[in-house]
């Protein structure tokens, strides 16, 4: 722990691993979790990453660390934004700073970082399943484990927990679910599940009639059978331990996720108890440092910021360029003046997705489901088929998780819904988990998709139209970030579909890009004299751009953002070989693995996506040819 100062922080210091923490009297956990929390303040203000899930649940991860044997019993996180102090309880006090940095810690649990994360995930809802099977191998092994799933930040609110529920509570397994409720995911939790776990039974009204009802009940046993009945149902409106029971789960709690006696006194009992337990702890998102607490939403990931004051370190600019998820918050805008029927879904990704102002302006169009990206998109389903026209936006990475429902009751039904998909390709710092590197895969082969990718942020905003304008599913993926900076026109022009935008004639090389890609490839085809055509449509292709091209040209190089493996590069494959056509053919994109954590920059560098990575692959496939000097630049180019 080089990084951390042993008299600010004399007991943390000490703790290497969970086995130094369990060596301490439980009188002193209260100390350590006061100098984790003022660790991880100062850990994430000098190096920015999530925040506020991570503060409200510092006594929660000293209480499981002190009182199970891990890594030999298992603690599965949901979401992962709850997980840094866990990291610095778990060998890795001293690089917490460089999370999220190419070479640095994962931002979420990684099973390849620590044998302390026993389930890698990014996405949420997954640790109640995870930890259940691993509670159920271990039971076949005759292993002596315990397994806990600890459940928050909004992560309730998707039904594969209550999947797993269902199943967990007809096992005989010994599992502990910690439902860490803090009224938040990113933004504010929404739905009827959140207000019930909201309604305790701790107001004076219910305790009153609970007391008048035990004396009633000494009275005949008919009165009591009676009031018995009654009270359960009383229950089952006012608290979740009904429901979390009739599942088949033992209930504990509600209590005080901040108050460590209570804590380990009350995990210690579940611990001891067979079968699967449910604990219900309340805690405060950005608990104990009060900027995160006053805004919960804009601590829950942050960049470098001052601890003192709480001020985000920001680059100033005097005419900041929109990003793409700005471009598509003021078109949603516009659109809706224009339009009443155009409804906005969200899964639990207002701010994310830019819909701040949106859901500002008109509330009543505006539906933010929670965690629930199947029921979004069902939803936008059952909204088309009433005259509606739903715009979904969501993330590429988590799209993923609806692709059935994109399938069978949007495309099969051929009904008018716009998926405005954002962080399209690699997004940088949250990594893998979070890319979205495989949507133009995973949409190209959904027979009646309209699949667009702008070029920058001008075309994004006409491709929203052309997508909504559209009477079938439509979808525009666009990346994380700024695009090249271009005029954005007001006025909004639908693009003929399936139609490409040649940027430059060149000789005998073309340069086929798509969306995110046609900037990085402008100066490499001015370089080689390529030409460049910039597709615009994923599907349809634009068939004779494209055969022309194979015609009139050697080779032909296609570039995304986007897994190779069929990909936009794959469907020109396809087309080329139904006409018969042999072309000496290069396709570029996202190799056959993971791109790690780092800048957006970096990791466009890693998969080889910026200029110099794509200008190399091109040379190294087709020969450097014959170099001259280009005046201008400087650079040399390449006549193949």
């Amino acid at each position: 722990m080089n990084q951390m100062n042993k008299q600010h922080y004399p007991l943390l210091s000490s703790i290497d691993s969970p086995a130094d923490l369990r060596k301490l009297d439980e009188e002193q956990l209260a100390q350590v979790a006061e100098e984790l929390r003022g660790y991880l303040i100062e850990s994430v203000a000098a190096s920015g990453g999530h925040f506020g899930a991570g503060l409200g649940c510092v006594e929660l991860t000293v209480a499981l660390h002190f009182l199970y044997e891990t890594p030999h019993d298992r603690i599965v996180w949901d979401v992962g934004h709850q997980a840094y102090p866990h990291k610095i309880l778990c060998e890795r006090a001293g690089t917490i700073t460089t999370i999220k940095q190419q070479q640095g810690l994962a931002p979420f649990p990684k099973r390849t970082e620590s044998e302390f994360d026993t389930f890698g995930t990014g996405h949420s809802s997954t640790s109640i399943s995870a930890a259940l099977g691993m509670a159920a191998a271990s039971a076949l092994q005759d292993q002596d484990r315990k397994c806990v799933a600890i459940i928050g930040d909004g992560a309730m609110t998707a039904g594969m927990a209550y999947e797993a529920l269902n199943h967990g509570g007809d096992l005989d397994n010994d599992l502990l679910v910690i439902l860490n409720e803090n009224q938040m995911s990113i933004s504010p939790n929404v739905g009827a599940m959140t207000k019930m776990l909201g309604r305790l039974m701790s107001g004076p009204t219910m305790t009153g009639i609970r007391e008048r009802g035990k004396s009633m009940m000494h009275r005949d046993s008919r009165t009591w059978r009676f009031m018995s009945r009654w009270e359960e149902h009383i229950k089952g409106m006012v608290m979740p331990s009904t429901l979390f029971e009739e599942l088949g789960f033992n209930y504990l709690g509600p209590i005080d996720g901040h108050d460590i006696p209570t804590l380990v006194r009350t995990i210690r009992t579940a611990r001891d108890i067979h079968g699967p337990n449910l604990l219900h702890i309340i805690t405060e998102k950005g608990k104990g440092y009060e900027p995160a607490e006053k805004d919960p939403i804009k601590y829950h990931a942050v960049g470098p910021f001052n601890p003192k004051t709480g001020v985000v370190a920001s680059v100033v600019s005097e005419k900041p360029k929109p990003n793409y998820t700005e471009v598509f918050g003021e078109w949603i805008c516009d659109m809706a003046e224009q339009d009443k029927n155009l409804l906005a879904i969200t899964p639990a990704m207002r701010e994310g997705s830019g819909l701040v102002e949106f859901h500002d302006r008109f509330p009543d169009r505006y539906f933010d489901v929670g965690i629930a990206e199947q029921h979004s998109v069902t939803l936008a389903a059952g909204m088309a088929c009433e005259g509606a026209h739903p715009v979904v936006a969501i993330y590429s990475t988590f799209l993923q998780r609806a692709y059935d429902q994109m399938i069978h009751d949007v495309a099969l039904q051929d009904l008018p819904v716009l998926f405005a998909i954002d962080r399209a390709g690699l997004v940088g710092p949250d990594g893998p988990t979070h890319a979205g590197s495989f949507d133009l895969s995973f949409m190209r082969c959904i027979p009646g998709m309209v699949i667009m990718a702008p070029a920058d942020e001008n075309e994004c905003r006409q491709m929203l139209y052309t997508g909504f304008c559209h009477q079938g599913p439509a979808a525009v993926r666009y990346p994380r970030g700024r695009g090249p900076g271009v005029e954005i026109q007001k006025k909004m022009t639908a693009i003929p579909l399936g139609k490409s935008v040649t940027v430059r004639e060149g000789n005998e090389l073309a340069i086929l890009a798509f969306g995110s890609m046609v900037e990085s490839c402008s100066s490499v085809a001015e370089q080689l004299d390529a030409t460049l055509i910039n597709m615009r449509f994923v599907k349809p292709l634009d068939r004779e751009a494209v055969l022309t091209a194979a015609r009139q040209h050697a080779h032909l190089v296609t570039v995304e953002e986007n897994a190779v493996a069929g990909g936009a590069g794959s469907g020109i494959n396809e087309l080329l070989a139904s006409e018969g056509l042999k072309v000496d053919i290069l396709n570029i994109g996202l190799d056959d693995n993971y791109i790690q954590h780092g800048t957006r920059e970096e990791c466009l560098h890693l998969a080889g996506l910026d200029r110099e990575g794509i200008l190399a692959k091109i040379v190294r496939r087709f020969g450097a040819g014959k170099q001259r000097a280009v005046p201008e630049t400087g650079l040399r180019q390449t006549v193949i």
